[in-house]
């Protein structure tokens, strides 16, 4: 069933989408040269808008045909002399500025809607497969006459459910990791038109347009390290074994998971132990674990009355090991089955699996560490994970 905000409905056919992009820059062209709106001296904004809407509709293609067309159009109607194919010298730069601008754009637009389609796909697929590998873990568990067999199944299995669990929670995360990504588009789009209207002066300031074309590539640069990261954590392989800066790992996921925060209005503290030897492990799997709990800390506080606040912490602790805590103010463990909440299928929430908790425990336990909860006064609970920094983790 196609969702009910029109940017997030299934990309059309090919032709539909080149239609799309020929169609949104004769619109752009004719409302900038609309007498009755006096745009004619500001048609960049709108060729940008219509060069995003084609890629965003019709991928890299239409995309690259919106800003040949905008170019041309630009080109041809709003650098002196007008319609004529032949421009000043001095308007040379700022021609290519735009050029340069509206292909920056696109592309970003482009790889927005590829990375946001991958997300929906992964979650309109995930739920039977969720089912199937419940189905296959418990067989597992049945088969103990062939132990060594069915242990090494029941590993596979769970490396696949941590991943499958991993993509369901991305997948639910949608619309907040399309906002962190929407934040440094936007401010490349407006850095961009300054960089335009810098050199479109009589005497143009190429200082200025530098730095804003170059705090546009940074705001590019931001978008295409958050993309990554959701890209890695979509990632299904062997485990990777590194050293690893755990205060670092949840730096990633505060940026990952700040708008799910500012989603409920709840607000993230830190207080992250300086110097922190690093931990043995696989990064991706100690990402997910800090991601189920911050999430489970965020779901058992956002509908609660009065501060809604989320705190980690990291320290250093006896026998060489690194200790995480994260700490909310929700409505802390459930009574009578506080032991329950590690338990594989247990869960509280409508619509859970009950898998995040039990894969996290599995995770910290094969690294050589511990997982367990505690309850917080006067509300909330804590989770806290500590993990060895240099004797190896036990397969």
């Amino acid at each position: 069933m196609p969702s009910s905000n029109p940017l997030l409905w299934p990309r059309p056919p090919v032709t539909w989408g080149y239609g799309i992009a020929v169609l949104s820059v004769i619109a752009a062209l004719i409302i900038s040269r609309w007498p009755a709106l006096h745009l004619q001296d500001a048609p960049v904004s709108l060729f940008l808008c219509a060069v995003i809407l084609s890629a965003w509709f019709g991928g890299a293609g239409p995309g690259l045909l919106a800003t040949a067309l905008s170019a041309f159009a630009f080109y041809y109607y709003f650098l002196p002399p007008i319609y004529s194919l032949g421009a000043k010298p001095g308007e040379i730069p700022r021609f290519l500025v735009f050029t340069v601008s509206v292909l920056f754009v696109g592309s970003l637009s482009a790889a927005q809607r590829s990375a946001m389609e991958s997300l929906r796909r992964a979650r309109d697929d995930l739920k039977e497969t969720v089912q199937e590998l419940q189905r296959t873990n418990e067989a597992l568990q049945a088969e103990s006459r062939e132990r060594k067999r069915a242990e090494e199944a029941s590993r596979q299995a769970q490396a696949d459910l941590a991943h499958v669990s991993r993509v369901t929670t991305m997948g639910e995360l949608t619309a907040s990791l399309a906002h962190e990504v929407n934040q440094p588009i936007g401010a490349a789009v407006t850095n961009a038109n300054t960089c335009i209207r810098w050199l479109a002066r009589d005497t143009p300031n190429v200082e200025e347009a530098r730095a804003a074309a170059m705090r546009s590539a940074k705001d590019g640069m931001r978008a295409a390290e958050i993309v990554s990261r959701i890209r890695l954590l979509f990632k299904k392989g062997t485990p990777q074994r590194e050293f690893v800066d755990i205060n670092e790992v949840v730096r990633e996921m505060i940026v990952l998971l700040r708008g799910e925060a500012t989603r409920h209005n709840i607000s993230v503290r830190t207080e992250l132990a300086a110097e922190l030897p690093p931990v043995l492990g696989d990064r991706v799997q100690l990402q997910q674990v800090l991601m189920n709990l911050m999430l489970n800390g965020m779901d058992a506080t956002k509908d609660v009355d009065g501060t809604r606040e989320l705190a980690i912490k990291s320290q250093r602790a006896e026998n060489e090991q690194v200790v995480v805590t994260v700490s909310d103010t929700g409505v802390g463990l459930p009574a009578q089955q506080a032991d329950q909440i590690f338990k594989a299928f247990f869960t509280t929430k409508p619509h859970g699996t009950g898998m995040g908790l039990s894969i996290s425990r599995s995770i910290v336990e094969s690294h050589g560490g511990r997982l367990w909860a505690t309850d917080n006064s006067p509300r909330g609970a804590s989770f806290h994970f500590a993990l060895p920094t240099k004797a190896e983790a036990k397969e």
